[in-house]
């Protein structure tokens, strides 16, 4: 334990100019320095989440302008980011926790993966419409159902990211394993609606 020591005066008064004080500040241990991998999920896990809640949120800005040639970049970016995110979690994550929650919750995690695939679909329905008739602008109609779409999906990104505290309870062989699955599905990098129609086990 490191020790402050401050010089305070002899008659408790308040301190005068040029009295010394001296301190000694904590020196970090080296355990303190290393993150667990527990840890090392966590934040991977959090910042992945925020990368895609930006992507919605920026392409929900994107719908309100109108501007085409934005919302197809973005779905784009979604799409590729997304992709790895939930393979992993599908093919090593969830299975993890299924002692946790049971078959039921997990079910639904999966069926909210379904609708996350349905609508990103039709997001690239939306952009690829306007492109191939070389609008620069998207209609009202289309905007207002890409911020629906949009909307639908965010949910899940806060209530997924909540299951970071969940996987920190599992054996470090476990986590090791999910990070494993994710390096793996990072270096195959395949989007969502490509993993979705090719890898994926369950067809949505």
């Amino acid at each position: 334990m490191s020790v402050v020591q401050v010089a305070v005066p002899p008659d408790g008064g308040p301190m005068r100019t040029g009295t010394p004080v001296t301190a000694r500040a904590p020196i970090p241990q080296l355990e303190d320095c290393v993150l667990s991998i527990a840890d090392h999920f966590t934040e991977t896990f959090h910042a992945e989440h925020r990368e895609v809640r930006d992507l919605l949120l920026a392409l929900i800005d994107a719908f309100k302008g109108g501007d085409s040639a934005r919302i197809r970049k973005l779905v784009e970016t979604l799409s590729a980011a997304i992709g790895p995110h939930f393979r992993y979690e599908e093919e090593a994550m969830y299975p993890g926790l299924l002692p946790i929650f049971g078959g039921d919750h997990v079910d639904k995690l999966l069926s909210d993966h379904d609708d996350t695939i349905r609508s990103i679909r039709e997001l690239a329905e939306l952009a690829e419409v306007a492109m191939l008739n070389d609008l620069e602008e998207v209609g009202e109609d289309q905007a207002a159902r890409g911020i629906e779409l949009v909307r639908a999906i965010l949910p899940h990104v806060s209530d997924c990211d909540g299951l970071s505290i969940m996987v920190e309870t599992l054996p470090e062989d476990d986590v090791v394993h999910i990070l494993a699955t994710r390096d793996v599905a990072r270096e195959t990098d395949a989007d969502l609606l490509t993993w979705a129609r090719t890898m994926r086990a369950r067809r949505v």
